[in-house]
């Protein structure tokens, strides 16, 4: 089944399925939705046949698989197998995964010819992570980040600098025959640095009996889960090169005019949304959105309204029947990266601000390495995650910040 034909008769079962719904025909509607998924797995399956097809076309090179193999009578039989390995993706193939797993598990060492540099010792280096792990983590972040998403992400070699001025030149009117004042056009940049992003996952020496699947399944969870909460805070919060970090949002002065504060007596009010709105400059009205936890939406914005009794916050189901949420119009993102809303803070506290998450970049490197050591008092196998990132705002002329005074 090509994928033309695959689209046709699935957008023809589609209508079909509307046409039901449309005309109230509920029992059909779900019979034609199984025809639908047996449809898809139908496709799914030739996919992945087709896939294994192209894994012995005349591109694939033909391995003997090291190792020995011996008879009942106990003779010694050598390369008993051969492996198929395609040249263009080595670390995709079932033999470097099944070898990566046996390295991060039990410490064998991966075989040379599943390398692709001779010249590399692997004692001297971590294995490069199997392609399709790389794959799901990308993925993964992208998918469950509430922020990642939402950020420049640039993947350029560390010492990255953007260019910035906040100086533009102005146009007079003057009298014929008559000139303009010289102007100066001064620049600054923003550099990107190398920081390292680590993160370490512990795995019992029983689990070296576990299937590859399970094994690749947990050792995604949890690289995914570390790296996404610390990028996330770094970019939210992050303190900084002094701190080998990056610099978050939270870390830039607001442009002056544009931090709205509450007294400690006070609280926010419809004015406050007001007051935030009016300090975003216009020409970054376009793509600013409110950032704040859980707590402080639900506790400070739900239940407000303006002056004639209209609700300010609204709660509302998109396609995706996940909540969207806006305060005045204007999307509202939720994280756990920043402290939340209190009556009386011990100091002045930003419990929620306005920014356009587009003038944040996020340089990494996404070469991300593998390496193993063993705890001697447990036995457990530690395997790391390393990786190179930084981030920093480009351009702070969006952030509003909402600040709970604490005196």
């Amino acid at each position: 089944m090509n994928k033309e034909k695959y689209l046709a008769d699935r957008n023809k079962l589609m209508d079909e399925a509307q046409a039901l719904i449309d005309a109230g025909k509920l029992d059909e509607f779900e019979a034609k939705v199984k025809e639908v998924e047996a449809l898809d797995a139908q496709f799914e399956a030739a996919c992945k046949a087709q896939a294994n097809l192209n894994a012995l076309n005349d591109k694939t090179t033909v391995t003997p698989l090291e190792g020995k193999s011996t008879t009942a009578e106990g003779k010694v039989i050598e390369n008993m197998t051969a492996n198929v390995i395609t040249k263009e993706n080595l670390y995709a193939s079932l033999e470097y995964r099944n070898a990566f797993m046996r390295n991060v598990l039990a410490g064998e060492p991966i075989p040379t010819n599943l390398l692709n540099d001779a010249n590399t010792k692997t004692t001297d280096v971590g294995h490069v992570i199997p392609e399709p792990v790389m794959e799901k983590i990308i993925e993964k972040m992208e998918a469950t980040g509430m922020i990642l998403p939402l950020v420049t992400r640039t993947s350029y070699k560390g010492g990255l600098a953007i260019p910035t001025s906040s100086v533009k030149p102005t146009a007079t009117w003057v009298a014929e025959g008559s000139g303009s004042t010289k102007q100066n056009k001064t620049t600054g940049s923003v550099t990107f640095n190398y920081y390292k992003l680590r993160c370490a996952v512990s795995v019992s020496l029983e689990v070296d009996t576990v299937t590859l699947a399970i094994f690749e399944t947990t050792l995604i969870n949890n690289v995914v889960e570390a790296m996404t909460k610390a990028l996330e805070q770094a970019i939210i919060s992050g303190a900084g090169g002094d701190y080998y970090q990056p610099t978050g949002i939270l870390a830039e002065t607001p442009a002056d005019g544009q931090k709205i504060e509450i007294t400690l007596a006070g609280r926010p009010d419809y004015d406050t949304l007001v007051a935030a709105e009016a300090a975003l400059p216009l020409a970054y009205e376009n793509g600013a959105v409110w950032f704040m936890t859980k707590y402080t939406f639900m506790n400070c914005f739900v239940g407000m309204v303006d002056a004639e009794g209209h609700p300010i916050a609204r709660v509302t189901y998109g396609i995706s029947g996940k909540p969207e949420r806006t305060l005045l119009g204007r999307p509202v993102i939720l994280n756990d990266y920043m402290s939340n809303y209190a009556t009386a803070p011990d100091a002045d506290t930003v419990f929620a601000f306005l920014f356009n998450p587009k003038d944040y970049v996020l340089n990494t490197n996404l070469q991300m390495t593998i390496k193993k050591y063993e705890d001697n008092d447990t036995d457990d196998q530690v395997t790391k995650a390393i990786m190179l990132v930084d981030g920093k705002v480009v351009d702070k002329n969006s952030l509003v910040t909402l600040v709970k005074k604490s005196s």
